[in-house]
C-alpha cells in the first residue's frame, strides 16, 4: 500500500443494518509525492460531458467511478494512490447502492470518505457526484 491507512475499518462492522463492505480508513498518511485533486465526478462522458442515460444510482455510480479511475491513471497513478472521497447524495435512499457500487473499486484501498445529503446537483438527473483526492508517493507512478 503506497500511504499510512490509520484505524482501518470495514462499513459491513460500522453500518452492519446498512449491508456495506466498504474498506475505509479514519485517516490516511501520504508523505512526499504528487497530489492529484479531482473536480466532482458525475454520470457523465468526459469526452462529451453527455449524462448517461441512466437514472439508476447503480449505473451512474459506476460511470462515477470509471471516470475517477480514468482521471487518476491519466494523470499516472492508480486507484490505491486514492486517499479520500467526498460523495454527494442528492436521495439518502441511494446511499447503500452507492457505497456498494463505490466499494467495487476500492477494495482493498482504505481512502478516507465522507457522505453528505444535498438539495441538488448541477444536473437535475444526476443522483450522484463524488470527489476525489490521489497522491502518488515519489517513484510510485504508473
Amino acid at each position: 500500500m503506497a500511504h499510512y491507512r490509520h484505524r482501518r475499518f470495514n462499513t459491513r462492522d460500522t453500518y452492519p443494518e446498512q449491508k456495506l463492505d466498504n474498506d475505509l480508513a479514519q485517516a490516511v498518511v501520504a508523505r512526499g509525492g504528487t497530489t492529484i485533486f479531482l473536480r466532482g465526478q458525475c454520470p457523465q462522458d468526459l469526452d462529451t460531458a453527455e449524462s448517461i442515460s441512466s437514472s439508476d444510482p447503480v449505473a451512474q455510480t459506476h460511470k462515477v467511478m470509471a471516470n475517477i479511475r480514468q482521471l487518476v491513471e491519466e494523470c499516472g497513478g492508480r486507484m490505491e494512490h486514492v486517499t479520500k472521497l467526498v460523495v454527494y447524495l442528492t436521495d439518502v435512499r441511494h446511499r447503500e447502492a452507492v457505497y456498494r457500487t463505490m466499494g467495487d473499486y476500492i477494495r482493498g484501498v482504505h481512502p478516507v470518505c465522507t457522505g453528505l445529503v444535498v438539495v441538488a446537483l448541477a444536473r437535475p438527473e444526476w443522483l450522484v457526484e463524488i470527489d476525489a483526492t490521489a497522491v502518488i508517493p515519489d517513484g510510485d507512478a504508473a
